[in-house]
């Protein structure tokens, strides 16, 4: 899970992020529950967690289903 999740940040999620000069990493993966790290312009935008739960979760949730929730480490 750990590398399709690295390839569906590469792929699908940074280069929407990267218009906005920001990107995420993965930070780990414990019990379906997804920890990410928001850097660059997205790092402490106000509208990050607008980004997360509107753009990143629905991505990785259609892709991975398994994933049981995305945060923010």
């Amino acid at each position: 899970m750990i590398e399709q999740i690295k390839e569906i940040i590469e792929k699908d999620i940074n280069p929407q992020l990267e218009l906005h000069a920001g990107g995420c990493e993965l930070l780990d993966v414990d019990d379906g529950i997804v920890t990410l790290r928001l850097y660059g312009g997205c790092s402490g935008c106000p509208s990050s967690q607008i980004t997360l739960f509107n753009g990143i979760v629905p991505i990785l949730r259609e892709k991975i289903p398994e994933i049981k929730d995305v945060v923010l480490g």
